[in-house]
Parts: structure tokens; sequence; C-alpha cells
């Protein structure tokens, strides 16, 4: 601690003041600045990262999709298992139970 202290009470220390106070002031002012802010760039930064992540998630369902539609289109037992399921088709004389949601 001695060291860097002794700067601020040699024959320059008029100096060191003005100049930490001045970089003091510089950090308040880049930190706090309307408009563009270090604020508003960690903001936005952060705003990038969850649009980025939600982008990721749409892609994968997308990809989910795609491939479910593919094994619907290219298998006739896919598909009649899918309306079965989701649409309750049955053939002429099969019994339907529904339970549940």
């Amino acid at each position: 601690m001695g060291r860097q202290w002794k700067i601020f009470r040699g024959p320059h220390r008029g100096f060191f003041i003005y100049a930490a106070v001045l970089t003091a002031v510089f950090a308040l002012w880049i930190t706090f600045k309307p408009g563009t802010n270090v604020i508003r760039w960690v903001q936005s930064a952060m705003e990038i990262r969850r649009q980025e992540k939600q982008m990721r998630m749409y892609r994968e369902e997308i990809d989910r999709m795609e491939h479910r539609i593919e094994m619907l289109t290219s298998d006739r037992d896919t598909l009649e298992e899918f309306a079965r399921e989701e649409f309750y088709f049955a053939e002429p004389g099969d019994d339907v139970y529904i339970t549940g949601p």
C-alpha cells in the first residue's frame, strides 16, 4: 500500500489526483451516458442471447415437425396410427374408447 500512495504525496501530487478524478468522471460518463452507455450494451447483449436461444428452440421444433411430416407422408401405418390417436379415427367395426384429455 505504501508505494502506490507515495504517488499521491510526491511532487506531482496535483497531476495524479487530477488524472484519477478525470478517469473516474470519464468512467461514470461512459457507464451512464444517455443513449449508448454500458448498461444498454449489456441489456442488448442479454436480449441477443435470449433471442438466439429462442431461435435454437424453434429450429429444433421445426426439425422435429419435419421429421414427423416425413414419417407421416412415407409410411401408411404411421399415418393411420397418427389419425387414430389425434383425431380418434377408427375403421368400421372398431371400438373407440377415449380416456382423459
